[in-house]
């Protein structure tokens, strides 16, 4: 346990970071299997609102550094090939 003012604080903004970076994470997965459900209703215009919704989870989740930008565009590649693949 933290001892120090400083280190006290410090914890208390990770625990608040970690919360909202969980939150974070969650809507971009969440956002992924929708699409993904959507892929196979093959249902387009639905399709197509679900890829953009993924994009921009995607995005705000590499802007605010929960992962990488490198990783958010993989899997925003990848999101794309499974339409080129239907």
């Amino acid at each position: 346990m933290p001892i120090t003012e400083s280190a006290k604080k410090a914890l208390r903004q990770n625990i608040t970071r970690r919360k909202r970076n969980l939150k974070k994470k969650e809507v971009y997965k969440k956002d992924i299997k929708e699409f993904k459900k959507a892929l196979t209703e093959k249902d387009a215009a639905k399709t197509k609102a679900a890829l953009s919704k993924a994009y921009k989870s995607l995005d705000k989740a590499a802007k605010a550094g929960v992962i990488k930008k490198n990783k958010a565009s993989r899997l925003k590649s990848r999101l794309s090939k499974l339409i080129a693949k239907k």
